[in-house]
Parts: structure tokens; C-alpha cells; sequence
């Protein structure tokens, strides 16, 4: 399973949905907004990369919007039908 460091975070990729895992232009649309993050979700739309943060429970961040329950929701209601996408999971130290 790949491992990556982004803004002094380790991650986990754990999902790989039709080779959607561009690590180059991961890199280049990553900020460190997502660092409080637990997943993040990069999903390609129009041949461009999104990317949204999602937190388990546990975490001070959680909130609804950013159920990592609630991904299958997300991937069907906001994304394009069969759309490219990855999942990273951040490596708790």
C-alpha cells in the first residue's frame, strides 16, 4: 500500500477507484488546510482534480458535513457517475 508525506502528514492511499491517483497534481493542490483532516478524497471532474477532507467521529473537526460515513453519499451525490477518485487516509502517529 503506498505511503506519501504532504505538509508534514503521513498518508495512507487506501482506495484507487479506475487509477484516479495522480500524485504530481496531488502535490500541487494540496494545502495545509487539509491537515486536520482524517481522509482526504480527490475525485477528477472535467479532467481536473477535487479534493475534500472527511473526519471520523472522534475528531475535534468532525462535523456532519465531513462524515467519513457519510463518503458513499458524497461519491453519488457530488461527484460524476463512475467518476476517477482516491482516497487517502492520514497515518495517526
Amino acid at each position: 500500500m503506498k505511503t506519501l508525506e504532504l505538509e508534514n502528514n503521513e498518508y495512507r492511499l487506501i482506495k484507487n477507484y479506475n487509477d484516479g491517483f495522480n500524485e504530481e497534481e496531488l502535490r500541487e493542490k494540496f494545502t495545509d488546510y487539509f491537515n486536520g483532516y482524517d481522509y482526504i478524497v480527490g475525485d477528477i471532474a472535467y479532467s481536473k482534480l477535487r479534493l475534500k477532507g472527511f473526519n471520523k467521529k472522534g475528531n475535534k473537526n468532525f462535523n456532519s458535513i465531513n462524515d467519513f460515513s457519510n463518503l458513499e453519499k458524497y461519491l453519488k451525490e457530488n461527484c460524476a457517475y463512475g467518476c476517477k477518485y482516491f482516497i487517502l487516509e492520514k497515518i495517526q502517529k
